[in-house]
């Protein structure tokens, strides 16, 4: 864990630190801007992740940001940028990659993990057990901790040692007890599980991104393993359990490809799901890649099961 990433996290928060993370493509766009070429504020260092020269820290912020190593010379220029970003939902702080995030391990956090949070807390019940799984920043199972839905055991899960590492710096951020678990899917987890949360991947990533490729023929099939290795724990647990799910979907010639995948596991006598579109059109930009030829669309959706008695 970085001690020094937590105290420049810390001490952001009591500056009053606020920033909501937009998609790539309009982070992008607002960086191009002539007036945003370098940094002027916080927002713009820890949140637009504009290049910055030291006189626009506070004192004690450049050495926070040495001793925790996330300081990246800018060639021939004088100027720094920051190796980690910080982004709020609500009161909570998330550390999470810089931008552009190409890196293979990077840690996403975005209007996708807003929504994955939004639903969830509309959607839980208080569970005694909690895994996150793919928890990459841990923002589902952090958010359902401070909101009270987890009654002992908080799991933040992932294959990532980088996710893993912020995850454990942002549940210290929120002032929360985690267990960080090294585990493809739910192979490391073990024990009783009461209730399952997952934002998995679900794009086609030529760079093999963790945060974003799905692999399958459309991003669908990591999805598609977390629902089944759900279902197999939470079918092994005598008071039954809970899952939820946020993903995008390939939508093509009108079908659900996600959903497709997945019905014959979902039309079980044991399991009763709840499945519905919350944005219809995402990542359109990626509707021009050869991956997505015959794709009408890819939408962002929610599936919540219940397995057995509760």
């Amino acid at each position: 864990m970085s001690k020094a990433l937590i105290a420049l996290g810390q001490r952001l928060s009591r500056m009053g630190y606020r920033f909501t993370t937009v998609t790539p493509t309009a982070q992008g766009i607002v960086n191009r801007r002539a007036a945003n070429q370098k940094a002027r504020s916080l927002v713009d260092i820890f949140g637009w992740n504009r290049p910055f020269s030291a006189d626009v820290l506070a004192p004690g912020l450049l050495e926070l940001m040495q001793a925790a190593e996330i300081l990246e010379a800018e060639p021939g220029t004088g100027s720094w940028r920051s190796t980690i970003r910080f982004s709020t939902i609500d009161e909570m702080l998330f550390a999470h990659s810089a931008f552009p995030t190409t890196k293979r391990d990077a840690v996403f956090f975005g209007p996708d993990s807003v929504r994955f949070v939004s639903a969830i807390l509309r959607t839980a019940a208080p569970a005694a057990r909690v895994v996150d799984i793919g928890c990459g920043t841990g923002v589902g199972g952090i958010a359902l901790r401070k909101a009270g839905f987890v009654q002992r055991q908080l799991v933040l899960a992932d294959i990532n040692p980088e996710a893993l590492r912020l995850a454990e710096v942002n549940a210290v951020l929120a002032g929360i007890d985690a267990d960080i678990v090294g585990s493809d899917v739910l192979s490391g987890v073990e024990g009783e599980i009461d209730l399952v949360v997952a934002n998995p991947p679900y794009l086609r990533d030529d760079q093999h991104r963790l945060y974003r490729d799905g692999s399958g023929e459309y991003g669908e099939a990591i999805g598609v393993r977390m629902v089944r290795e759900a279902l197999r724990r939470l079918r092994e647990n005598p008071r039954g359990g809970s899952l939820l799910l946020y993903t995008g979907a390939a939508i093509v010639e009108g079908a659900d490809m996600f959903l497709a995948a997945l019905v014959d596991d979902l039309r079980e006598t044991e399991v009763r799901f709840v499945y519905h579109e919350l944005d219809p059109d995402v990542f359109s930009e990626e509707l021009a890649k050869p991956a997505y030829a015959n794709v009408d669309r890819i939408a962002a959706v929610f599936l919540h099961v219940q397995v057995g008695r509760r």
